[in-house]
């Protein structure tokens, strides 16, 4: 594991090396944006916001949803791959909504948590992006690699790695983090690919090639 010093001192060099670290995901409310996030799931956030457009045109709060045949929402989503089990998790995420929340996204991770197709990394997402109180660090396949060949994880299991982040990484950081891991994930840290030789933070990393 890094120490706090070392993972303070990663995440100021990658700031300044991605000033412009955000989300990729395009949304304009918090259903809109848990609806991206499950959808996002196996799939390239440019495909999902090439993808929500038209299903958000005619679909974008839980109650259009739970009156919208299922078929049409699977055709809606099909290019974000997964579609029958995803189109199965909006509608029942739409119908707890309402039932249980009054139709809101909740703001609170343990909720979140209770909504169909919505498991801590969504959470973590949420919260980070539709309410700006991130409450942990999102664990997505960057994340994992990053931290695997850093050496702030030993671990596989995405909830393992978070809890090993959250020891290491104060908490004013976790805006930040939650973008960085994925930038850099995709601009230098890749899996096919890794351009080691450009990277910022070579010098603390465990795994270089």
């Amino acid at each position: 594991m890094k120490s706090k010093n070392e993972a303070i001192k990663i995440i100021n060099i990658l700031k300044k090396y991605y000033p412009d670290a955000t989300c990729s995901l395009d949304f304009s409310t918090p259903f809109e944006m848990m609806i991206s996030v499950m959808l996002s799931a196996q799939c390239t956030d440019e495909r999902v916001n090439k993808t929500t457009p038209h299903l958000f045109e005619k679909y974008n709060t839980p109650e259009k949803i739970i009156k919208a045949d299922i078929k049409e929402i699977e055709e809606l989503i099909h290019p974000c791959g997964f579609y029958k089990n995803k189109a199965k998790n909006i509608k029942a995420c739409s119908e707890k909504l309402l039932e249980e929340f009054n139709g809101i996204v909740p703001e609170n991770m343990e909720q979140l948590q209770s909504l169909p197709g919505v498991g801590r990394k969504s959470a973590n997402v949420i919260m980070l992006e539709a309410f700006h109180n991130p409450q942990g660090i999102a664990v997505d396949t960057h994340a994992k690699r990053i931290s695997n060949k850093m050496g702030f994880s030993e671990q596989s299991d995405p909830e393992k790695i978070e809890q090993d982040l959250l020891k290491q990484i104060p908490k004013e950081y976790y805006y930040d983090v939650n973008h960085l891991f994925v930038w850099h994930g995709r601009e230098i840290c890749n899996a096919r690919n890794p351009k080691c030789d450009k990277c910022p933070v070579k010098e603390y990393c465990d795994n270089q090639n």
